[in-house]
């Protein structure tokens, strides 16, 4: 784990376990209710797991905070911008790829929009997200594969998709060349689920 990596790491474990202590839930609680091992719910509480992106989410949704609360401080101001090279990055492959996180708004109605990068025979596979969950994809550079629901759909620069990220999905670069595209993530209702799981517990 870089140094980078390592800070955002810190950052993201200290949120969790507010968000967590806040709400007055075990380890045990969390776990349960993001579906993840108690074990990986220690390690990310202290900054020593580098979790995938799914596994943020899940953890995110049982909060009920969205995954933009998770690497960012809430800010007061009204405007919040994250200038070049400052996003969250929260993927990333040894051909160059990289998932950044570049901005996002609070829940309940989450809306993330990512800068991604896939490098020559990347691929990068997403679980279904919570019900409800809409993305928006633009490439910008390159041709992109995107697969949804066994459904593969190849998009080359300028082409724009949208779909539902509530079933199993992926993104792919089949090229010799880095591809490059924006995505944006909507995500209905966040918290709601998560506090009727817990209560009903």
């Amino acid at each position: 784990m870089d140094e980078s990596t390592a800070v955002l790491a810190s950052a993201i474990g200290g949120r969790v376990r507010q968000e967590r202590q806040s709400r007055g839930w075990t380890l045990d609680q969390l776990a349960e209710s993001a579906g993840v091992s108690r074990r990986m719910v220690v390690n990310v509480e202290h900054g020593a797991a580098n979790p995938s992106v799914g596994m943020l989410l899940r953890i995110s949704d049982a909060l009920g905070v969205g995954l933009p609360a998770l690497v960012e401080l809430p800010a007061p101001r009204p405007l919040k911008v994250t200038r070049h090279g400052d996003g969250a990055l929260l993927w990333s492959s040894w051909s160059g790829g990289r998932g950044v996180l570049v901005a996002g708004t609070a829940p309940p109605d989450v809306v993330e929009l990512w800068d991604w990068t896939l490098g020559p025979g990347d691929r990068h596979m997403s679980e279904a997200h919570a019900p409800g969950t809409k993305e928006l994809m633009q490439v910008q550079q390159g041709t992109i594969t995107v697969e949804v629901a066994g459904r593969p759909l190849t998009l080359g620069t300028g082409d724009a998709v949208a779909f539902g990220g509530d079933v199993a999905h992926s993104y792919a670069n089949a090229g010799s060349e880095p591809a490059r595209f924006s995505l944006a993530v909507f995500e209905p209702g966040v918290g709601s689920r998560s506090r009727l799981a817990v209560a009903g517990a």
